[in-house]
Formats: structure tokens, C-alpha cells, sequence
């Protein structure tokens, strides 16, 4: 089978980092904006019904580079003692398809005056296909490629806590629990399976923070980290400033040897655009033009109560 060098690179790249599994979690630069995805304690954290729509190009010009989109909806229930939501999310990797839907709920305590702690729970379903028959082979007869996988569907479930007051914000999260992978066989045939696997488990932990360097000008600095048994600790820090309230500019670096630029346009209390761009140090960088990112958020106001000033986190 002939194939380009860059499209070679890409498959190391991707079988290194998820191997013959389809548990992973898709990368996101302005996860600060909506932790939906990453952690269910997060619903109805905003006070209002809020949706996000992030849209993702990963490593542009490569080929069967990463395309990510998600979608989330979640608000509070029960004068704010709960937080319900849904998260929608779909990626494309090459010839690998696959779909994630959850359902994510929250139970909230006050604590004090000014923070609530949130337990939350999340469930649903994975959806993933590998288009394999579509690729193109020089080798007549190649088993492995001559036919398409089964689609995998599968349900997975998580659990996070969430602290947040108007300032700060802490978190820690295992969002998917369930491994499922495939493999492939000598002559061609596929195994799936699907199992708890804590091994394979994925925690996150998160915190940020807002100060006010003046009247117009907000800092908020922000980490994430992430664990996963027998691999290196991944880490993303960030840094964003709010300028007047309307503009939102920051930078991150990811300890896979990424940084970031983040612009954004507070285009009114409700509604935030935001867009980002990724710079790789990696070698693959000599293959791609960067990522690129870009995300709405929109918070909804209650007839008898309006949000009086946009949501920092």
C-alpha cells in the first residue's frame, strides 16, 4: 500500500496516542468556556439556560486531520439546587466517524454566601465507524482494508465535582468509564469489546480564577490537568484578559508542545465569540498550518430575572 509521507506520519501520530481504542477525549483549546464536556457537576453552573457550539480544525492541510464539533445546552432547576443538560458531540479522524450524546446532570449545595458545590452524574452513548474500505490499497486482496468495522455503539457514563463562586472555580472529573475498543484480527475479522476499565479511566482536574487589575481590565488565569494510568501527566495553562468587558485575549500552552492565541468579542452580556489559534512544536507542524478553533456561547436571560453581567466561566 503507497501512501504519502505525511499521511504516515499522521497514523503514528494517532495510533501512538489511542491505540485500537475508541475511548479518548477530543482536545479542545477554549475548554475554558464550557466544561460540559469534561465534567457533569458543570450543569446549570451559569445560573441561566446557556448553549455553546464549538467548532474545531485541528492540523489544516493535513490529511485526515482531526474535525471537531460539539454542541451543549444546560441551565438550573429547582430554584438552582440542580443543573440538568445535554451535550452533543462529533468527530471526524481520516476515515474514522464517531458520535457521542450524554445527558448530564448536576445536584448543587450552597455554600455560604457566595459558592455552590455540585455533584454531578453524566450517561449516553458512542456511536464510531471506521470507513475502511474506502481507502485505496496498491496490494490486491488486503484484508484489513476491505471492508468496513461494524459500527461500535456503546454506553458510557461519568461523575465529576464542581466548586465555583463568581471569582473562582475548581473541579475534578472522570468523564467517560467505559472502554470501547476493537482489534484487529489475522484474516481480516474485528473484535469488539466493551468493559469498565480503570485502567483506561480519564481524570481531570481543573481551576481558575478572576482579578480585577482595574476598572477595565480582568486577568483570569486558568490550568487543566489530566491523568490517565501508565502515560505522561498532560497539562493545559492558560491565561485570558478582559479588557472593558468586550474583549476577551489570552494565550495557552499545552504540554504537548502547543501555544495558543485566544480573541474574543463580548458581543453583549449574553453572547461571547471566541476564536483560537494553535501552534504545534512538533513535528507535524511541518505538514499542517496550525488549528483552529472557534467558539459561540450564549446565555439566555429569565423574564424575572435578567443576567446583569456576562459569566466568566
Amino acid at each position: 500500500m503507497k501512501m504519502k509521507k505525511s499521511t504516515l506520519l499522521f497514523l503514528a501520530v494517532l495510533f501512538s496516542s489511542i491505540g485500537l481504542k475508541a475511548q479518548y477525549d477530543a482536545m479542545f483549546t477554549q475548554y475554558m468556556f464550557n466544561e460540559m464536556y469534561i465534567n457533569p457537576a458543570y450543569a446549570g453552573s451559569k445560573e441561566a439556560m446557556a448553549i455553546n457550539i464549538n467548532h474545531r480544525q485541528q492540523w489544516v492541510s493535513f490529511p485526515g486531520r482531526p474535525v471537531t464539533s460539539s454542541f451543549t445546552l444546560h441551565g438550573p432547576l429547582k430554584n438552582n439546587k440542580m443543573g440538568l443538560g445535554v451535550s452533543f458531540l462529533n468527530e471526524q479522524i481520516g476515515k474514522l466517524s464517531r458520535n457521542l450524546l450524554y445527558v448530564n446532570y448536576a445536584y448543587r449545595i450552597k455554600t455560604g454566601d457566595k459558592g455552590h458545590l455540585a455533584f454531578g452524574l453524566m450517561g449516553g452513548i458512542h456511536t464510531q465507524t471506521n470507513k475502511l474500505a474506502e481507502l485505496k490499497s496498491n496490494d490486491a486482496g488486503d484484508i484489513q482494508i476491505a471492508q468496513n468495522t461494524l459500527t461500535i455503539k456503546s454506553p458510557n457514563f461519568g461523575a465529576g465535582i464542581y466548586y465555583s463562586t463568581k471569582t473562582f472555580y475548581a473541579g475534578f472529573s472522570i468523564p467517560r468509564m467505559v472502554d470501547d475498543s476493537y482489534r484487529f484480527q489475522s484474516l481480516g475479522q474485528i473484535e469488539t469489546s466493551t468493559k469498565i476499565n480503570v485502567n483506561r479511566f480519564h481524570y481531570y482536574l481543573t481551576v481558575g480564577n478572576i482579578f480585577e487589575l482595574g476598572e477595565n481590565v480582568k486577568v483570569k488565569p486558568q490550568a487543566m490537568i489530566k491523568m490517565v494510568q501508565n502515560a505522561p501527566v498532560q497539562y493545559d495553562l492558560n491565561v485570558n484578559f478582559l479588557l472593558k468587558n468586550k474583549f476577551w485575549l489570552g494565550a495557552s500552552y499545552r504540554s504537548s508542545n502547543d501555544v495558543s492565541a485566544i480573541l474574543g468579542y463580548q458581543v453583549n452580556n449574553q453572547l461571547l465569540v471566541s476564536y483560537s489559534y494553535d501552534y504545534s512544536f512538533s513535528k507535524i507542524q511541518k505538514y499542517s498550518q496550525g488549528s483552529h478553533e472557534i467558539t459561540l456561547s450564549y446565555l439566555f436571560s429569565y423574564k424575572k430575572r435578567n443576567v446583569a453581567t456576562p459569566r466568566y466561566f
